[in-house]
């Protein structure tokens, strides 16, 4: 943690738009003294891992919080390792030398039950130059007797010591009242919203450069990268503006097939990442050029497909492709995922950055689409100028009428179909109104949602 002395926090940053300014709390510490379960307790929902098994936490991850009407973006960081022997240690030490660098507030998480270790006096010696900022708190004190244990804590030279039970909430009020008492106060002509933020996933299976992608986009490395499939176990949030467009960057976890996921740590960080797709707009569907399209990859996209999601497909490490032809490539890809052809494809190398800068305005050019709406008027005269080429199924005497058709939702485009008997759809004829759809409105790059309702139901 060479990198703590002599900091001082970073002024918090005013985002584009109706963007609130929001200090940023970081949580320090040891391995396993429970700072994913402080995290998730504060935000109020499960966003970390949490396992018993030291180093689970990685990355820097973040959730924004609310007291008493005061907001503060909370960061949780990995376990310092100061003589770490772990192949991530000097990686996971540089994470946390930069939440500390920008944190207003330091929350130096130790653990009640265990005293002080040689390992928490490291990372207290780090903390001291910048001690005008650290809260330190001794978790773990479901008793009395912690309590008293805890009062050995002032050899820090920290302050004192606020104690909690981050598991069971107990002293989590008091906690984020010293919170408050030590934030900055935010402008107060900046509003506060979220709600506005494009949303894009970055999703593939493992070891196919999501993370390096990320850093290359941000122009920082924000999560760390390596080459060992699996590194990156939560899904990580990271909001950035890009020509007045506020976005949130969801780096993943790589899927796997449901019958090769492993249990704890390896099935949650999975199901972390298909909760990232659910919140997203979009998803960047990131492929490895020396492997083009696998089982996973199709099982990715299915889940997309399912999920209504705008997709962008990337095709990385390009760089190392040296010998293959982009339009040999690109059919490739469209013959495999036939279910998803208007996707469109993009080739980049997370390694030298090429093509990066496609890859956010090709985003954006897909979220623009799913916001796209459609007048009823035009639409209504559309549809029955696609009737008319194609007459729709029937069964014996009776065929299918379209009576009414108006766009009921954006983001994704969502079509209500009122018809006189909706067992009379067949799947090929649903499937030709949504070609003749983006025939004549586009809706490049995103699902549409077609719905069939039977005239009075």
């Amino acid at each position: 943690m060479s990198a703590i002395k002599n900091q001082t926090p970073n002024e918090p940053a005013v985002e584009s738009g109706t963007q609130a300014v929001r200090p940023l709390v970081a949580i320090v510490g040891r391995q396993n003294v429970g700072k994913s379960t402080l995290l998730n307790r504060l935000a109020g929902r499960r966003i970390a891992i949490v396992e018993d098994l030291p180093g689970t936490t990685r990355d820097r991850l973040s959730a924004n919080v609310n007291w008493l009407g005061h907001d503060f973006t909370l960061i949780d960081t990995g376990g310092v390792e100061i003589k770490g022997s772990s192949i991530f240690s000097d990686d996971i030490n540089r994470q946390v030398d930069t939440a500390i660098s920008e944190a207003a507030i330091i929350l130096f998480l130790v653990d009640a039950k265990d005293g002080i270790l040689p390992s928490d006096q490291d990372v207290a010696a780090g903390l001291r130059p910048v001690k005008e900022r650290v809260i330190l708190v001794a978790n773990k004190a479901d008793n009395e007797k912690t309590d008293i244990i805890s009062a050995e804590l002032h050899r820090f030279g920290l302050g004192e010591p606020i104690t909690i039970s981050a598991y069971h909430g107990r002293g989590i009020n008091d906690l984020l009242d010293a919170v408050l008492k030590r934030l900055p106060q935010a402008p107060s002509n900046v509003a506060v919203s979220s709600d506005n933020n494009l949303k894009i996933a970055i999703v593939g299976r493992p070891n196919v450069g999501k993370s390096m992608m990320l850093n290359h986009l941000l122009g920082q490395e924000r999560v760390i990268v390596s080459e060992i499939p699996g590194t990156t176990r939560d899904a990580i949030d990271t909001v950035f503006d890009f020509e007045e467009q506020s976005i949130i960057l969801i780096d993943t976890a790589g899927i796997k097939r449901r019958g090769h996921q492993g249990e704890g740590v390896d099935k949650y960080s999975v199901i972390r990442s298909l909760d990232a797709i659910d919140r997203s707009d979009v998803a960047l569907l990131v492929l490895d050029a020396e492997e083009l399209v696998t089982a996973q990859d199709l099982h990715v996209a299915g889940y997309l497909q399912q999920a209504y999601k705008g997709i962008v497909i990337v095709i990385n490490k390009w760089d190392l492709a040296k010998n293959l032809n982009k339009s040999e490539v690109t059919s490739c890809v469209r013959a495999n995922f036939k279910f998803m052809k208007y996707a469109p494809v993009l080739y980049t190398s997370a390694k030298d950055g090429s093509g990066i800068s496609d890859v956010i305005p090709q985003a954006l050019d897909v979220y623009r689409e799913r916001l796209k709406r459609i007048g009823t008027g035009e639409l209504n005269s559309t549809v029955q100028q696609v009737l008319a080429k194609h007459t729709p199924p029937h069964k014996g005497s009776r065929i299918l009428k379209f009576l009414y058709v108006t766009q009921a939702e954006v983001n994704p485009p969502t079509f209500v179909f009122f018809v006189n008997d909706v067992t009379l759809m067949h799947f090929s004829y649903q499937r030709y109104l949504e070609n003749q759809l983006r025939n004549n409105f586009g809706f490049n790059g995103t699902p549409l949602r077609l719905i069939f309702k039977t005239r009075g139901k």
